[in-house]
């Protein structure tokens, strides 16, 4: 079974960035496809932020959330406490060897996983055998070589070279979002629809907020710790990048657009 790294890691910088994603920012392509009664396996739900939403849209049917870390679950689980969903759970797996039977699922759904994984063909024939006849696949996936922003910030290039190489050392895509349809057909899928959107990061809030969040991440995630100790970076040179994303923030037409792309596929 692949042994993966997870390039970002589970710090809270990560993580809480993580919880903000709602159905609505980040499964749009999947929502016409839900109604109630349906039943959804939301893989590398994270803190289940969007898993949550899932679950109001399908309600009655049910929802199960599953990552690999069980302290992010138990945030999963407290989230789902706080907004009353009864009808979702978490539970802790892997997505190479999931624990259910053939055909148990209307819906398999995976928001940014497949970019971190050293097998993502392997994922999908798994993801593809636990869903029923009829049923779809949707995933959504970053593309950070199609990432563009401006001013032209060099420090952002670093940041970019120096993600590229890390994901890259751990035998991951970065640039999932423009091999999902490569990776469905190896995987055996057909009746594929493809899409794409965009977060876009252009007002003073949105800047403040990303900019946050990656200098967090530069400085003390899994970016940091991977970065140093495979001399990808030095601690002055993280500083400096961490510094160059607040000096982008800072910029009154600063603009950062993060693609995605998206696919739903039927087995």
């Amino acid at each position: 079974m692949p042994q993966d790294t997870y390039s970002h890691g589970h710090h809270s910088s990560v993580v809480s960035s993580h919880a903000t994603r709602t159905a609505m920012d980040s499964a749009a392509y999947l929502m016409p496809q839900l109604r109630p009664g349906l039943h959804i396996l939301d893989v590398g739900c994270g803190p289940g932020s969007i898993t949550v939403d899932l679950a109001d849209l399908v309600a009655p049917g049910r929802v199960t959330g599953l990552d690999r870390s069980e302290d992010v679950l138990v945030q999963a689980r407290k989230l789902a406490a706080e907004r009353g969903a009864g009808n979702v759970e978490f539970i802790s797996g892997n997505v190479y060897d999931l624990d259910f039977p053939d055909d148990t699922f209307d819906v398999v759904h995976a928001h940014q996983v497949l970019q971190h994984l050293t097998d993502p063909v392997a994922a999908l024939h798994e993801m593809r055998r636990v869903t029923r006849p009829g049923g779809i696949v949707a995933v959504r996936d970053a593309d950070y070589h199609g990432m563009s922003w401006y001013p032209e910030v060099p420090e952002l290039a670093e940041w970019m070279d120096t993600y590229q190489q890390i994901a890259r050392g751990n035998h991951a895509e970065p640039d999932a979002g423009r091999r999902l349809i490569s990776w469905a057909l190896d995987a055996g899928f057909s009746g594929l629809v493809p899409s794409s959107t965009s977060w876009v990061y252009a007002t003073e809030d949105r800047r403040q907020w990303l900019a946050g969040a990656w200098s967090q991440r530069i400085l003390h995630s899994a970016f940091a710790e991977q970065a140093l100790e495979r001399g990808l970076a030095s601690q002055e040179k993280l500083e400096r990048m961490a510094g160059g994303w607040t000096r982008w923030s800072a910029a009154p037409d600063g603009w950062f657009l993060m693609p995605s792309g998206e696919l739903i596929a039927r087995p």
